[in-house]
């Protein structure tokens, strides 16, 4: 034993001699400087057609800033199939700073992200003691084009917000575990809390606080796996767990008003839609894919469909390989711990979002990375440190400058197309095959600029591969509506209502477009169906049928 300690004490100075020297605050001002540099561009971008006009542009209680309606509304409201009251905050403090424009909801979302990546440079370079390894971890997770959905995408503000305070409740950790001090404890326990109030995917957070806790902290008894840098004192397992016991308890609550949230909001698939076998196989899948992604960062698109072939084998085979990979990394646990800590920081935190309960219609997405795949980079940077320990400082500064260098363009190139809903969809349908949802919202879109011929070849492309899309049948409607030819319409809402029968825009247009063909009665029976959804659409409807019902009177008399 003491002499595995002795080289690896060698082998950590070795590694200071062949390595980069570079002051601390210069790797940090770097790190933000190159995420601005890159995501700059978003100052000119638009509000998406895609969620952004449910979450800021056409969301009336966001809109209004920060008022007592709207605060209380934020605190309280299941809009959008969820719950994250500091995200409404943020958005709505956005607009009382830069007004309804979308650059400064785009620039702060780009000010949080570098933020971030500054934080997780901090974090793990005062946990391990390496600051040029660190760098780099922060560097690729605030450069890679996986990245860019959740900077560039207004609506995904949860995403860089919870990440701000995930890594908040681990700098707060690590300073707890270093002083044992209460106010440091309960300091981590309320970043934990606002983290969750942003965007409930933190609920893993204290697993992965209890991962850090073997390495690189090294504080359970008997485990020798801890860096110097840590200098975290000893603790038995049982109180290790114990402390966590707050955390967890934050965790269990949040996933259950979430699932609340994302059932009443019809989100949460049924197993009658999609197999539940069929859904834990894509699960299985998505966590190769994003390994996949990571390493070839191509093709990347807003919205992935569920395709179901080919998942019977996949979904297995898939299985095997993270079990492999399970097995190697915890061989090397004396050895390398943070190849284990890395592997099974990503499996834990993707768990959330991975698709065992299966809510939207996606097979994956690449916002969900943002937070789990920094537990592959940072095994995959330490790895490599290691295995080219005896190299030249300069080889390994041009290696790790390419790679910095590729994420950066291919990053920057990526951004490009979020510009606005046109780019986005159009390149969406480049690069994915069947993808009703980008037909749909660049039909959407088109309508908008009245390009309604080219509007319906995508809505019938969308209809074609899903006939029971509702959505659709909508937009198409609204189409026709606009071309007054009121009964292609009045089909299209029916159509519309029979698939989504609480659809509030299907059954609104519906009672307009009957109140147009003097059909009263049916425009009321609308009006009927529209109370108990949406009392101020009810309340339109119901004063457009008044006006009808008034100009008839004036018209039949003498």
């Amino acid at each position: 034993m003491v002499r595995n300690e002795q080289s690896a004490v060698t082998g950590q100075s070795a590694e200071k001699a062949a390595s980069p020297r570079f002051p601390t605050f210069c790797y940090a001002l770097l790190l933000v400087a190159a995420v601005w540099l890159v995501y700059w561009q978003v100052g000119s971008h638009k509000f998406l057609i895609y969620d952004d006009r449910t979450y800021v542009a056409e969301n009336s209680m966001v809109l209004q800033g920060l008022t007592w309606p709207s605060v209380r509304w934020a605190l309280t409201a299941f809009h959008d199939a969820n719950w994250f009251p500091l995200t409404w905050l943020s958005h709505m403090l956005d607009v009382q700073l830069f007004g309804r424009a979308p650059v400064g909801h785009h620039l702060v979302n780009v000010g949080i992200h570098s933020l971030n990546a500054l934080l997780c440079f901090i974090v793990l370079t005062r946990m391990t003691g390496n600051a040029w390894r660190s760098a780099l971890v922060a560097a690729i997770f605030a450069l890679h084009p996986l990245r860019v959905e959740s900077v560039a995408w207004v609506a995904e503000r949860k995403d860089v917000l919870s990440a701000l305070f995930w890594f908040l409740t681990m700098l707060a950790y690590g300073r707890y575990v270093r002083l044992r001090s209460l106010a440091a404890y309960l300091l981590t326990v309320f970043c934990f809390c606002l983290g969750l109030l942003a965007k409930p995917m933190l609920v893993t957070l204290p697993f992965m606080l209890l991962l850090l806790d073997y390495w690189p902290l090294g504080r359970i008894t008997g485990v020798p796996f801890g860096t110097a840098a840590a200098r975290a004192p000893q603790v038995p397992m049982r109180w290790a767990l114990l402390e966590k016991l707050p955390l967890l308890l934050l965790a269990i609550a949040s996933s259950v008003v979430t699932f609340i949230a994302q059932r009443n909001g019809g989100t949460v698939s049924s197993f009658d839609q999609e197999t539940l076998l069929a859904n834990i196989a894509n699960a299985f899948a998505s966590y190769l894919v994003y390994l996949r992604q990571l390493f070839w960062p191509v093709n990347l698109a807003v919205f992935y469909p569920f395709k179901e072939d080919n998942l019977l084998w996949l979904g297995p085979l898939s299985v095997v390989v993270l079990l492999a990979i399970s097995l190697l990394v915890v061989r090397q646990l004396r050895q390398r711990p943070y190849l284990a800590i890395g592997w099974f920081w990503y499996l834990g935190a993707m768990v959330p979002v991975i698709g065992f309960v299966k809510v939207g219609a996606h097979a994956h997405a690449d916002r969900y990375t943002y937070l789990p795949l920094i537990g592959i980079t940072l095994l995959l940077v330490w790895l490599a440190a290691d295995l080219t320990s005896s190299w030249r400082p300069q080889w390994r500064a041009a290696l790790a400058g390419m790679l910095i260098l590729t994420c950066g363009l291919l990053t920057y190139q990526q951004v490009g197309y979020w510009h606005d809903s046109f780019t986005l969809f159009r390149r969406t349908l480049a690069v994915t095959e069947n993808n009703w949802l980008a037909h749909n919202n660049l039909a959407a879109e088109l309508i908008k600029w009245g390009a309604m011929d080219e509007a319906i070849e995508h809505l019938n492309a969308a209809l074609k591969i899903k006939p029971d899309y509702a959505s659709a049948y909508i937009n198409l409607g609204v189409v026709y509506t606009n071309r007054q030819q009121r009964s292609l319409a009045i089909d299209a809402y029916t159509r519309a209502i029979a698939e989504v029968p609480d659809s509030v825009a299907a059954r609104y247009n519906l009672g307009v477009v009957l109140l147009g063909n003097d059909d009263i009665s049916g425009a009321a029976a609308q009006y009927r169906a529209l109370l108990p959804l949406d009392a101020r659409q009810a309340d339109a409807l119901q004063g457009m049928i008044q006006f009808a019902l008034g100009r008839q009177n004036k018209v039949g008399k003498p």
